[in-house]
């Protein structure tokens, strides 16, 4: 999993501004998930551009609402900045694509400070094998065609599909095209893993995403292409509504951010 080089996430999308500061981007078919563009992609372009948008400023959160379906095209994304005192931004931005809106996403930045003797830093106890150590993962693209993108390679707890009692997985992650460690990309790993309801299951269910917010605990201190420990784990499925935690950590055990997404399951099968 040794990386060298980087790479931008918006190279990967072809995400290029116009002159009216409307962007677009193109997903792949190769980053799809189960039946169009993977939501992870469509979270880290939005934070992509609202990045670009507002350079003065750095990620702090995401808050995405998915409003329609996603299909094949063209993606359009129009950012609104709104100036909140004097160094924190709200940048609203539109996904949409063939004239509809699919997606709405906020993202508020804001000027970091340097590190302080009284920062609450939050540094993981668990001792967990290095990446290296740990045996690979494919998650099939035949039915998650972005799964081909990633380098995954599970550290502990059950894999998908095998009727476990335990509704979490936690695994180190990174894009085999390497990708510069920022808020756009730790945003595309917060939905890499598959739901966390699946190591429960022994068929596969579609388990869409309604929202997903992410809070940026720490900035990565170094954005080199490096492995990122994932660890999601499903704190309530019911009502046909599920919900998911997520934590991303460098290698060290720092956590970079906190998600959370609420999902529909639809077509509910038995254990």
């Amino acid at each position: 999993m040794k990386q060298l080089s980087r790479y931008a996430l918006g190279e990967e999308f072809s995400a290029q501004v116009g002159d009216d500061g409307t962007w677009s981007a193109e997903i792949d078919p190769s980053w799809w998930g189960w039946s169009g563009p993977h939501g992870g992609v469509i979270a880290a372009l939005a934070v992509h551009v609202a990045g670009q948008t507002a350079p003065d400023a750095t990620v702090r959160a995401l808050d995405l609402r998915f409003v329609g379906r996603p299909d094949d095209g063209e993606l359009v994304l129009t950012p609104t900045v709104t100036p909140v005192g004097r160094s924190t931004r709200v940048v609203d931005v539109v996904v949409g694509q063939q004239g509809r809106a699919i997606a709405t996403a906020s993202i508020t930045m804001g000027r970091v400070e340097p590190s302080a003797a009284t920062d609450i830093v939050d540094i993981g106890s668990d001792v967990v094998p290095r990446p290296e150590d740990c045996a690979p993962f494919m998650i099939p693209p035949e039915i998650v065609p972005m799964g081909g993108h990633l380098d995954l390679r599970p550290v502990d707890g059950p894999l998908p599909l095998t009727g476990a009692a335990e509704p979490r997985m936690r695994a180190w992650i990174t894009t085999l095209r390497p990708m510069t460690v920022d808020a756009a990309y730790l945003a595309l790993l917060a939905d890499c893993l598959p739901p966390a309801l699946f190591p429960t299951l022994t068929a596969p269910v579609a388990v869409p995403t309604v929202s997903l917010s992410m809070h940026v605990a720490a900035p990565p201190e170094n954005s080199s292409p490096a492995p990122i420990l994932v660890q999601t784990h499903n704190i309530s499925t019911s009502g046909g509504w599920s919900v998911d935690d997520t934590t991303l950590r460098d290698e060290r055990g720092r956590l970079l951010a906190a998600a959370r997404q609420s999902r529909r399951v639809v077509g509910w099968t038995d254990r």
